[in-house]
């Protein structure tokens, strides 16, 4: 025999279970906090329990790194184009089109001029959300082209990394950019004009092996994988189990690629004093 019958009388309007609105969370991948999106963006995207650095898009660094409003685009209307006629799960052109409608970029990078704490600088900042921050024609024209600038007018550089490497939609188009930007890289290094490496979770593939890694001072956040193969893809290859860590910002450090690790709400005054210090 039932303690009580059940009714719509019984339950009251107050104990029901309220939903949580959608989109106001977000879980940390690392420790698995649940975390307000209000809260996080005041914490400058980084989980304040276990300081994971979580992905943010440009929008987002230029707030940090530079004065606020100082920022000016360069190229913004520059857009992918399909010279292979590429066709994956998708074809190429509709990748490109709905990536520009969900992200509201043109491509993985914008490039401008700025100023941290009142001094000039050209930067670039990559999008992991557009094609994973992949480097094809435009992103490695758009570098060349942020490069040629700093060039002209002797302002320090600075690049800020997230991609998983070079574009295979536009297979051979997309590797020219790793000589291209590298060449151009060379050219300022000889103009004695300074040029700082920023690089976030992920770095990998073709934008590490060219201009990523030819910075006058290479900074990491903490936790950023930095390499050009994955870790898996390795592990696979040599059938033997990686060291802890492998592949991330404190590993590359300790082997000699990493010059500095900085948490996010320092980034702006150490790109400061570096740029004090070499300017």
């Amino acid at each position: 025999m039932a303690w009580f019958r059940r009714s719509k009388e019984n339950i009251s309007s107050d104990s029901q279970k309220k939903d949580t609105p959608e989109g106001l969370w977000t879980k940390c991948e690392s420790c698995g906090e649940i975390v307000h999106k209000k809260v996080l963006a005041q914490n400058l995207w980084v989980c304040a329990k276990c300081n994971f650095h979580f992905r943010i898009g440009s929008k987002e660094y230029f707030s940090i790194v530079l004065d606020e409003g100082s920022f000016k685009e360069m190229d913004r209307k520059m857009t992918s184009k399909d010279p292979l006629n590429f066709v994956d799960t998708k074809r190429y052109k509709d990748r490109i089109k709905d990536t520009m409608k969900k992200s509201g970029l043109n491509d993985a990078v914008r490039c401008g001029t700025g100023k941290i704490k009142k001094r000039e600088v050209v930067v670039a900042c990559m999008d992991f959300a557009f094609v994973g921050g992949s480097m094809g024609s435009v992103v490695g024209e758009k570098i060349s082209r942020a490069i040629d600038k700093a060039w002209k007018t002797k302002t320090p550089l600075i690049i800020i990394s997230s991609s998983g490497g070079a574009r295979m939609m536009e297979a051979a188009y997309s590797l020219m950019q790793m000589a291209k930007t590298s060449a151009k890289l060379a050219r300022l290094s000889g103009a004695g004009i300074p040029y700082i490496s920023v690089m976030t979770d992920p770095t990998s593939g073709g934008v590490t092996a060219s201009f990523a890694m030819l910075g006058d001072f290479h900074i990491a956040e903490p936790g950023a994988l930095i390499g050009f193969a994955g870790p898996r893809v390795i592990k696979q290859t040599i059938g033997k189990d990686l060291p802890a860590g492998f592949q991330r910002a404190e590993f590359v450090q300790e082997r000699g690629f990493i010059d500095l690790i900085v948490d996010r709400k320092d980034m702006k005054e150490t790109l400061s004093k570096l740029l004090e210090m070499i300017s």
